[in-house]
């Protein structure tokens, strides 16, 4: 039992104020594939941009747990899979790091920006041929007095194509391995670096997906966060926030989804009765209960873990994997429940689909879970 106090459940009560407004249109803009601005004010004017970051740069203080019960509302209540997934990239990809890793000058040059939802942030990890494998990054980064020289590309940025400012990890020491990589702050205009066209996908639309090169592009020592060579500790740290975020805005699509199956289930009739009184469907709607609750009992019993500074390797990998499968097959049954209407894009459960898929690819694929536990496991 996760039990919430009353100022967090308070908190969640205040976003639920916002869901009709962030959901309105969020068929039209899927099929447009178009970033909502107008939809992006309103995440900044409810204030869930400021949760976890500290009072002084404008944050609310809030604990990774009572972040994540925020977030999990917001999957409930918000109807547009990729703005909700552009708010957790936002906040885990840019602000975490710089908050927990960057130096005094960082945080109060970026911090309150971050806050505010002013400067909107992304990182940069994947290249075209590393995939998951992050070590086999080509990107490279040459001191120069006091500046670091940025070559290479990346790609599958989110929030790319709207960024301001992007965690870009590079490599500073060719032959060192994970002790090789550093991540570097860098804002939108710098010379040097450039932004592509956004990148056609399958699902969360709304969230812009791009490529982003550097040639020459020279940024400051003192925008690295943490220290040269220190790159796989942040990244550790951020893909702790990045899975558990991401995933428990899904965790509240689950929630709102199986609800809305029951509902349906209770009121279409076929053959003289409620379609959830014949088995087959009231199978799939027990399965769809039976995800919720395991994702939501990994998701933030791992979430405890973290805090208390426990070793969460294998935690977060069975977290990401139930997640992101359990998510799926829910999406896929309330196809399946809704029959003819849920494959018309009307009714919005299509989208859930494709936007569903992408969790069992980001953040690490379902065969990279699998593959970290069973190393777990000695195998």
């Amino acid at each position: 039992m996760i039990n919430f106090n009353s100022d967090q459940r308070a908190l969640r009560a205040g976003l639920a104020e916002w869901y009709e407004a962030l959901s309105a249109g969020h068929l039209e803009y899927d099929a447009s594939g178009v970033f909502p601005w107008n939809k992006w004010k309103l995440i900044q004017e409810c204030g869930i941009l400021r949760l976890p970051f500290e009072e002084r740069w404008g944050g609310l203080g809030q604990d990774l747990r009572t972040t994540m019960y925020i977030l999990e509302g917001l999957g409930y209540g918000c109807r547009d899979g990729g703005l909700s997934f552009s708010v957790s990239t936002h906040l885990v990809s840019t602000g975490i790091p710089v908050q927990t890793f960057g130096s005094a000058d960082l945080k109060a040059r970026y911090l309150p920006g971050i806050c505010a939802g002013d400067t909107i942030g992304a990182h940069a990890i994947t290249e075209p041929d590393g995939g998951s494998d992050a070590l086999a990054m080509r990107t490279r980064a040459r001191r120069e007095g006091e500046h670091y020289v940025l070559d290479g590309s990346k790609t599958f940025v989110s929030n790319g194509a709207v960024a301001d400012l992007f965690v870009v990890y590079a490599r500073t020491h060719p032959d060192a391995g994970p002790l090789g990589l550093t991540p570097f702050l860098v804002e939108r205009g710098t010379p040097g670096f450039h932004i592509g066209n956004p990148i056609a996908k399958m699902g969360l639309r709304t969230s812009p997906l791009t490529e982003l090169f550097f040639h020459e592009c020279r940024v400051p020592v003192d925008n690295i966060i943490g220290a040269p060579g220190g790159g796989f500790i942040v990244l550790d740290h951020v893909m702790k926030w990045e899975i558990l975020c991401s995933f428990v805005v899904n965790l509240g699509e689950m929630e709102h989804r199986l609800q809305r199956c029951i509902d349906y289930a209770r009121t279409r009739k076929q053959f003289g009765a409620p379609i959830g009184s014949f088995q087959a469907i009231s199978h799939k709607i027990a399965d769809m209960r039976v995800g919720v609750e395991l994702t939501r009992k990994c998701l933030y019993d791992t979430a405890e873990a973290v805090a208390d500074k426990k070793n969460v390797t294998i935690d977060l990998a069975i977290a990401k994997l139930v997640a992101s499968e359990h998510n799926l097959a829910s999406a896929a049954a309330a196809v399946q429940i809704f029959g003819g209407n849920g494959y018309m894009a009307e009714y919005g459960l299509e989208k859930d689909v494709r936007n569903a898929f992408a969790g069992t690819i980001y953040s690490g694929t379902s065969e990279i879970q699998r593959n970290r536990i069973a190393s777990m496991l000695g195998l």
